[in-house]
């Protein structure tokens, strides 16, 4: 007899869904297999569009990036391999603050000395405003970073459960970790018609109705958005970082993909630069914000390197996070490594620099163009409404669907967004992710897909999606 049953396996565990690894997903997989034993399709692949995994969709690595680990990873490269002068020498630097001088050591917890004092001076270029590397943590991506702080608010005070502020639509990552640390999900909706804005009039309505439910402890917000693609403006941002102090809330600033902005005149601006220079009372809010290595020009999403940044934290509450994420392990060495090369790239005049510029500058281009077309393509299917993708990897169309597809759905017991993600799937091979699994305002329907296909065959993606829609369409009208 099993000592663990479904019927007494944590309720937290079982009420987690992960729309991004979801049904729709697993059966991409099942008919991968399927392809590989010959059933015939009218497709002859699984493209894989539902999440954003640069490299798995062709983009090439940096080869500055690849030189160091391949020289860390196996020292006798420093010496005998054709590499440059300036990679040999930060391969040397970066041993030098191993344990041993070996990656094969343990880092410690919150990571390498020399890498958290880099980021700081990362962050102080980037915001123009001093940061403390003590305040800085690596961790084995961003995902990581972003549990440690959330198990920070899985209390319950006054005999209630504590809840985030989250935009909707949100990374399902964060729901996902809400169930496990027993933490509400206050939802706001973002305005679709105003390109995905944060409106404080929400904010203050979700507020507001959660009150007698929980309590309310921190606002999450995501910027560039996944999955949503927007880029929030300064002005926005003020709003937030005031509607946040006037109700004392920390603020949870995920902010992984931030190199990835593309929509003309926009610019991506931290939380933490402005907050500072909105200057008292504000600079004294509560924050954290994440980056990570796998989004941005880098794409490295396998070798799991991120951080998180804190400001304005009380002592003893930072001492009790140093306890804890000393007690989860150390952060991944080879990770800590391509932070060290994102954060102090080569610099003009030395060897990789002219290379490393090239490689960065054809990523963005090339995400930046992919962005456009996905956008103006969507929005040139009858029934589709993209807003522009302005920043990360995704974009989150909105799909109307007629009524006899919506009752189709509900014969199937189905969700209509989920219903037309499985046929699209089925019929082309297109793997999206439906928009409920992020949440969207009910009646509409969404899902969400990758920028990141090579630009020939992102344009043969978006050809076919709008063949199976008009199909799709005349079915159901």
């Amino acid at each position: 007899m099993a000592s663990m049953t479904i019927q007494n396996l944590s309720p937290n565990i079982l009420q987690m869904e992960y729309a991004i690894q979801g049904p729709v997903v697993a059966r991409a997989g099942e008919i991968e297999e399927e392809l590989k034993k010959g059933v015939k399709k009218p497709f002859k692949n699984v493209i894989r569009a539902n999440i954003g995994d640069a490299q798995a969709m062709g983009q090439p690595p940096i080869t500055f990036i690849r030189q160091m680990i391949a020289c860390i990873a196996y020292p006798k490269l420093i010496e005998e391999g054709n590499f440059p002068e300036d990679v040999r020498k930060r391969a040397k630097e970066f041993l030098q603050g191993c344990s041993g001088g070996t990656i094969g050591s343990y880092s410690i917890p919150h990571g390498l000395g020399h890498i958290r004092r880099r980021v700081a001076e990362y962050i102080e270029l980037r915001d123009g405003v001093p940061a403390d590397w003590k305040n800085v943590y690596l961790s084995a991506g961003a995902t990581v970073a972003i549990q440690y702080c959330l198990q920070l608010f899985s209390d319950r005070s006054n005999g209630r459960k504590n809840g985030i502020l989250t935009p909707v639509p949100t990374y399902p990552f964060y729901s996902a970790c809400y169930s496990i640390f027993g933490i509400n999900l206050v939802g706001y909706y973002l305005d679709e018609d105003s390109n995905w804005d944060t409106k404080i009039e929400e904010l203050e309505r979700s507020l507001v109705e959660a009150q007698n439910t929980c309590n309310v402890r921190a606002l999450l917000v995501i910027n560039p958005g996944n999955p949503t693609g927007q880029v929030l403006s300064r002005k926005n941002i003020e709003e937030i970082i005031k509607f946040a102090y006037k109700h004392n809330l920390f603020i949870i600033a995920d902010e992984v993909s931030q190199d990835n902005v593309y929509s003309g005149g926009k610019r991506f601006y931290s939380f933490r630069k402005v907050m500072i220079e909105l200057g008292a009372p504000y600079s004294s809010i509560e924050l954290v914000s994440f980056t990570s290595v796998s989004k941005g020009y880098m794409g490295e999403s396998g070798l799991r390197g991120g951080w998180l940044e804190l400001n304005n934290i009380q002592p003893d509450v930072q001492a009790q996070l140093f306890k804890y994420i000393s007690a989860m392990g150390t952060p991944n060495v080879i990770g800590q490594a391509v932070i060290d090369c994102v954060v102090k790239p080569p610099s003009p005049g030395e060897p990789s620099y002219d290379l490393w510029l090239r490689e960065k500058t054809a990523v963005l281009e090339s995400l930046n163009a992919r962005a456009r077309l996905v956008s103006e393509s969507l929005n040139a299917i009858e029934g589709y409404k993209c807003n522009v993708v302005q920043g990360a990897l995704y974009a989150f169309p909105r799909i109307n669907l007629p009524p006899k597809a919506v009752a189709a759905a509900e014969e199937a017991n189905q969700l209509p967004d989920v219903f037309y993600a499985y046929r699209l799937l089925e019929e082309t091979g297109i793997c999206v992710v439906p928009g409920s699994g992020f949440g969207q305002v009910p009646g509409t329907y969404h899902y969400r897909t990758t920028i990141l296909p090579e630009y020939d065959q992102l344009r043969t993606i978006l050809e076919t999606i709008r063949t199976f829609h008009q199909r799709f369409i005349a079915q159901y009208t």
